[in-house]
């Protein structure tokens, strides 16, 4: 039986049993081989980030299928962090965003972008009270590069998701991401913190 559970603009988020398929939508707008194209080298490359991201931290890895435009993944039992991460306890909470600090500078050492780093593309698995794992999904928007710019921007974005989904304590952790984020590489997380300044400073930003 399948379950439609996001609908977004460039594709259906569906579950199957134990599966998550993500199927991405035709645009009727779009010329017909062009749309395939399109559809059929976005999947392909997510589906490459994808195992590339999970040989490093926690990320869902995509099963083989000769579906062009659709990308299957085991389905993650845990709750979205957007909508969990306020019911803990701050220590907790700054717990769980040190690891996400941790994770993605992991991410950015190999040269991999997010692109759409929030807490709602992050599912929360615990393991009794004191263990967690934080897996990362939906690398719809991601990409390859090792540009101070591009992680900066990635880091922004989910600096201004904590301030808006979780903005009673977002600064507190903000600053336990960067912890987090600066203990893999300080050096590194150093030149990538001074480009974010710059980035905040234009008050927008490009890729």
């Amino acid at each position: 039986m399948k379950k439609l559970i996001q609908q977004g603009a460039e594709a259906e988020i569906i579950l199957k049993g134990n599966e998550i398929i993500k199927s991405r939508i035709p645009k009727s707008y779009r010329i017909k081989e062009i749309d395939e194209k399109l559809r059929k080298s976005r999947t392909k490359s997510e589906t490459k980030l994808l195992i590339k991201a999970s040989k490093i931290i926690d990320v869902p890895v995509p099963e083989e299928t000769k579906e062009k435009f659709e990308i299957i993944l085991p389905f993650i039992r845990g709750k979205k962090l957007s909508d969990a991460l306020d019911s803990f306890n701050l220590g907790k909470q700054r717990e769980i965003c040190r690891k996400i600090g941790e994770e993605i500078a992991k991410l950015h050492k190999e040269k991999i972008i997010h692109g759409d780093l929030t807490t709602s593309n992050m599912i929360l698995v615990e393991n009794g009270k004191e263990n967690f794992k934080i897996f990362f999904i939906d690398f719809g928007l991601g990409y390859n590069n090792g540009k101070y710019e591009n992680k900066a921007v990635d880091i922004h974005l989910l600096k201004q998701a904590l301030e808006a989904k979780h903005f009673k304590n977002w600064e507190i952790l903000f600053e336990e991401f960067i912890r987090g984020y600066s203990s893999i590489n300080k050096t590194e997380a150093e030149k990538v913190l001074e480009r974010l300044k710059l980035v905040e400073k234009r008050g927008r930003y490009k890729y």
